[in-house]
């Protein structure tokens, strides 16, 4: 997943979802198994997968949708910390 050159984060950079910091976690059975991946950094940004790297896909793909949803709403996307940055390079 590359960076969307007309989706622009609140300091004028491309809106990359590679850029930002994504937290993994085990979903329990009751749950129904697999991974949750979430982007602290877009509230309400999830997604999940059987595998961790599904899930990571998955979530990637939910933050285009959710920059999306951002312009649309008037709002600015969140830029990804300086420490996401470089972990991203």
């Amino acid at each position: 997943m590359s960076a969307r050159p007309e989706l622009r984060t609140v300091d004028g950079m491309p809106f990359d979802p590679a850029s930002y910091e994504i937290v993994l976690r085990p979903l329990t059975d009751d749950e129904g198994g697999g991974w949750l991946a979430t982007i602290p950094a877009l509230p309400g940004c999830m997604g999940d997968g059987e595998s961790e790297l599904e899930a990571i896909v998955d979530v990637r793909s939910a933050a285009l949708e959710w920059a999306d949803g951002c312009v649309q709403d008037g709002e600015s996307i969140p830029s990804p910390t300086s420490a996401n940055l470089e972990a991203a390079e």
